[in-house]
């Protein structure tokens, strides 16, 4: 166990603990002298917080990833699932094939996917503009307004639905050959079976998926930076990440970045406990006693 709490301790617990360090503390000037004196850090208490807390582009940025995500999850959980139940279906060709090519973009680093798909989306260089085109179709712009939120949730989608369907087929694959055949026998059909035994004995599966996905709808930062220089309509607060990249490495306010990350895993820890607590007690009432 040494190594692996030796890993956690360096590369999890401390960096943790030193951004809670630096929430709580700011830099103060003192004098006109521009040597290492002159600059000092010094207690803050909650300061850093409430500027975090009241700051306008925070808020912005947390209204813009609650529309992303209402897009990305239930498109990207309810493919996965549809995907997966097909898979599992009987007398289906080509499964593993199948298999592969839903599970192979999740291997595409975010960042090549998000170039990928951008350059896919540039009216100049995009084939779909130049098929459209030809067939005197309107060409819409992607990186404007409300289409926007659709390009980036594409990415995602394209990204994790295959990471989701594995984990739902998974657990399809574990369900007794016996509960399908006593199904059958009492005239189910394939539908049937999906929804009423299928679905049901897959909801662990599908709580874990989408815990999962809230987590990394909270935490998109790759698909809009990488495409923020293709476009002017991404600002550098677009996400609440982006405002704590922007924060602390071009404004230099390393302080109130730290207390705005802090913030925003504090959020992301009381919605994912909330969410799986609420999920546990509604199964445990659900259970046949």
């Amino acid at each position: 166990m040494l190594p692996a709490a030796a890993l956690f301790l360096l590369f999890f617990a401390l960096p943790i603990g030193y951004a809670l360090h630096l929430s709580l503390h700011r830099v103060e000037v003192q004098g006109l002298g521009l040597g290492s004196g002159a600059r000092r850090e010094v207690w803050a208490g909650l300061s850093n917080y409430a500027d975090a807390l009241t700051d306008p582009e925070l808020t912005a940025g947390a209204l813009r990833v609650l529309g992303y995500g209402l897009i990305v999850v239930p498109a990207m959980l309810g493919l996965a699932l549809v995907f997966a139940l097909m898979l599992d279906a009987d007398r289906v060709r080509g499964r593993s094939f199948a298999r592969l090519a839903i599970f192979l973009p999740y291997a595409v680093p975010g960042v090549i996917a998000a170039l990928l798909w951008g350059f896919l989306y540039l009216p100049d260089v995009s084939p779909f503009h130049f098929a459209l085109d030809s067939l005197g179709l309107p060409q819409p712009d992607l990186f404007d307004g409300g289409p926007l939120y659709a390009a980036l949730a594409n990415i995602a989608i394209w990204g994790g639905t295959g990471f989701n369907m594995i984990v739902i087929y998974t657990s399809l694959r574990a369900v007794p050959a016996e509960v399908y055949e006593a199904a059958r026998l009492d005239g189910c059909s394939q539908l049937q079976i999906a929804l009423r035994i299928k679905i049901p004995m897959v909801a662990p599966s599908l709580v874990l998926t989408f815990f999962f996905s809230v987590i990394a709808t909270l935490q998109v930062f790759s698909e809009p930076t990488t495409l923020k220089p293709l476009t002017n309509t991404i600002s550098t607060t677009w996400s609440p990440l982006m405002k704590v990249h922007r924060d602390a490495f071009a404004e230099g306010d390393i302080h109130t970045a730290a207390a705005t990350a802090v913030v925003i895993a504090l959020v992301t820890l009381v919605l994912s406990f909330g969410f799986l607590r609420s999920a546990t007690s509604r199964a445990g009432q659900e259970a046949p006693r």
